[in-house]
């Protein structure tokens, strides 16, 4: 129940997102069953390529703790980490990822590969996968078909 509890904190974010026509990812960190942290994708708005999600609220959650250091921390993010991301994760050391859709293009906790529990690499992360996953993957799915819908209405309009 914990998981959901925060995974639908997570889809909140990404619906912001989505709000202002980003692509609707969103993230959350927890420590003692609390938020410390959020964030959702900001990539196109602010036009740099760390503007992900799990990026934001890993910054955000080093400024609140005063560390780089997110040891007993359990990040929530609505689509399953890319390579960028996996590796912010394991170098804050975060204990744990749940993530809510599974990402076939570029998804480094279990679906191209599992970054986050390599054991060539020092920290490990432990994962929970498909919480909440069809709502997760409701919001990409609408937020990519209103896209395409869109541009092929500006294409018949010209």
């Amino acid at each position: 129940m914990t998981d959901e509890k925060f995974m639908r904190a997570a889809i909140e974010q990404a619906k912001k997102a989505g709000e202002i026509d980003e692509v609707p990812i969103g993230a959350v960190i927890a420590y003692n069953d609390e938020i410390i942290a959020t964030g959702y994708n900001l990539r196109e708005t602010s036009q740099t390529t760390l503007s992900h999600a799990e990026l934001i609220a890993i910054q955000e959650a080093n400024r609140k703790n005063g560390s780089w250091r997110l040891e007993d921390c359990t990040l929530y993010v609505t689509l399953e980490p890319c390579p960028m991301c996996a590796g912010a994760i394991i170098q804050s050391r975060i204990k744990r990822v749940v993530f809510g859709a599974s990402d076939p293009k570029a998804g480094c906790a279990g679906t191209l590969m599992n970054l986050l529990d390599d054991e060539r690499f020092n920290h490990q992360v432990d994962i929970t996968q498909g919480v909440l996953e069809q709502e997760c993957g409701d919001l990409l799915r609408d937020f990519f078909k209103a896209l395409r819908k869109n541009k092929s209405n500006d294409a018949l309009s010209n």
